[in-house]
């Protein structure tokens, strides 16, 4: 991830000065070195400022994994700003890097989480503006993550420490975010101008599907129904336009489908030629021969290889693909896709499966050499089971002996730490790299994490102190380690910018300041001292 541009701080500076000289006597009480700080901790003016420098860093990551499949990247989806904020914060704590790890909105988790109607599906039934507002929301965070670890910089340079390089180096909080929009929300006009609120909020990739709109299903559900080619293709350009309209030159689009799943259409296109793509979308629908005297009024027809074929037609109106064809459809569609504009893939699986991946991908790469997918390593996937299942399968295939595994029960926990298991939670462990390198994998996410996450945690925090362990059950579970694992938001007021906003208001009123740290600020207790410290503290005291 870049850092901070060398000298943003003096050029700041040099600006207020110019200032201060032009309106004289007027701004006698503003500090350039103050306004430079405050400048300095907040980069990004604006989302589009986001959208532009995450884009670029986007485009950088697609070059080097064409150049290496270990330079795959990463996310994990967030609901909130809070969530993204310490998934960062923790990033760079373990990592010291924030390097190809990005962000990813959900389109479920907005429907779970965030819409004002309550809980919802995911069926594109919340608000549209939920999803750039969680966008913005997520920035904010970020940005003031940025804000505070700088503050806390210049307090310490402030202090006499030699930490001016750390703040000229520094790296920001603000990552990539690959940003859910569904199936458009609407005719290709709405997903332009959601499109447009979405990037304005700082989205620099944007994920669409080749799902109806006002049909849509979660991928991982039944009842998918997707949309001729070049419906698709123009919610692809109205993106595409959205970007160019903005200047972020360098958006990407993330073409989604559905089609592996799906087993419906809503809607047969018009060929205007043979072996067009309306043509080859015709094909795949299941049809059966006719006569002329075998149809009723106002049914609908086609020619296909020189006979009179009737399309399948659920009472519902939806028509029905031929069985088998599913693989194809998907090959097609993401051909289509990367011709038309996008520049990632999705392709939505039953299982998590290497082999699978791959020979879908080897088949569009046959035609686009350099076609990378973003996966979801979904949370509706049994992780466990499914490569339990690889595994045994393998093992019989190799002629190996597998009498001590029932294939009808491998979730037991009787198998755990079996042999069985052991190589499945390898497989599992190097999923990504595997994939990454061997079916084109650029972006591994899990769609659903910190849903699942909160789940459990309060399931086990409820467990405790609504029983014998009561407040312990608290302390020993989350306070005594986010102290001992450094959690930056076990001082939780900082963490909420107070310290942030007591230098701000010094700034703003001298002297005056109401300030909120001193010695009464219980958070003080969480100021943990190392142990040459208290050593040498107790050496003194002596």
């Amino acid at each position: 991830m870049k850092n901070l541009a060398q000298g943003s701080y003096s050029s700041a500076l040099e600006t207020v000065r110019t200032l201060k000289e032009k309106f004289g006597n007027s701004w006698s009480a503003i500090s350039p070195e103050n306004a430079a700080r405050m400048a300095t901790q907040n980069r990004f003016k604006t989302g589009l400022d986001i959208a532009k420098y995450t884009a670029s860093i986007m485009r950088e990551d697609m070059e080097a994994y064409d150049a290496d499949p270990a330079n795959y990247t990463q996310s994990l989806g967030c609901w909130h700003g809070f969530v993204a904020q310490q998934k960062m914060i923790s990033v760079k704590k373990h990592y010291k890097t924030t390097s190809k790890r990005y962000l990813y909105l959900s389109g479920w988790m907005v429907a779970a989480l965030r819409s004002e109607f309550g809980p919802l599906p995911d069926q594109s039934m919340h608000e549209k503006t939920a999803v750039p507002g969680l966008i913005e929301e997520i920035y904010d965070f970020l940005r003031q993550a940025d804000a505070i670890e700088l503050n806390d910089l210049f307090r310490r340079l402030e202090a006499g420490e030699d930490v001016q390089n750390q703040i000229d180096n520094f790296e920001t909080h603000v990552v990539p975010i690959i940003a859910d929009i569904d199936a458009g929300f609407g005719n290709e006009e709405a997903t332009y101008l959601l499109a447009k609120k979405m990037i304005q909020a700082g989205a620099c990739a944007i994920q669409i599907e080749n799902q109806v709109s006002d049909a849509k299903q979660c991928g991982h559900q039944d009842g998918k129904v997707t949309v001729p080619h070049e419906d698709f293709v123009a919610k692809l350009n109205a993106v595409r336009y959205a970007f160019l309209e903005l200047g972020v030159e360098d958006g990407v689009i993330v073409a989604r489908t559905d089609s592996e799943g799906a087993g419906l259409t809503q809607k047969l296109p018009v060929s205007q030629e043979p072996g067009d793509l309306a043509s080859q979308y015709l094909d795949f629908v299941e049809c059966e021969e006719v006569s002329i005297d075998e149809v009723s009024n106002n049914e609908v027809l086609l020619k296909r290889d020189g006979k009179l074929v009737r399309p399948v037609r659920l009472a519902n109106g939806l028509y029905k693909f031929r069985e088998g064809t599913n693989i194809d459809r998907v090959v097609l569609d993401c051909i289509t896709s990367l011709q038309n504009g996008a520049d990632l893939l999705w392709i939505e699986t039953p299982t998590p499966h290497v082999g699978q991946i791959a020979a879908m991908v080897n088949r569009v790469r046959e035609v686009i050499p350099n076609a990378k997918l973003v996966y979801n390593n979904s949370p509706s996937f049994n992780w466990t089971l499914n490569f339990r299942t690889q595994v045994y399968d393998a093992m019989v295939e190799a002629g190996e002996d597998v009498s001590a595994y029932d294939r009808a029960n491998l979730m037991d926990v009787a198998y755990d730490g079996t042999e069985l298991s052991n190589r499945a939670d390898e497989k599992i462990r190097t999923f990504q790299q595997d994939s990454s390198r061997e079916a084109g994998i650029f972006h591994h996410l899990i769609t659903l994490p910190t849903y699942h996450t909160t789940a459990l945690h309060m399931n086990d925090l409820t467990e405790g102190y609504f029983g014998e362990e009561g407040m312990l059950a608290y302390v020993k579970g989350v306070q005594r380690q986010e102290i001992r694992k450094g959690v930056s938001c076990v001082k939780h007021q900082r963490m909420a910018g107070s310290d942030l906003g007591d230098d701000h208001k010094t700034f703003f009123s001298g002297d005056n300041a109401l300030k909120a740290g001193g010695e009464k600020n219980t958070s003080n207790q969480f100021e943990v001292k190392s142990t040459e410290a208290v050593l040498e503290e107790t050496s003194v005291n002596i």
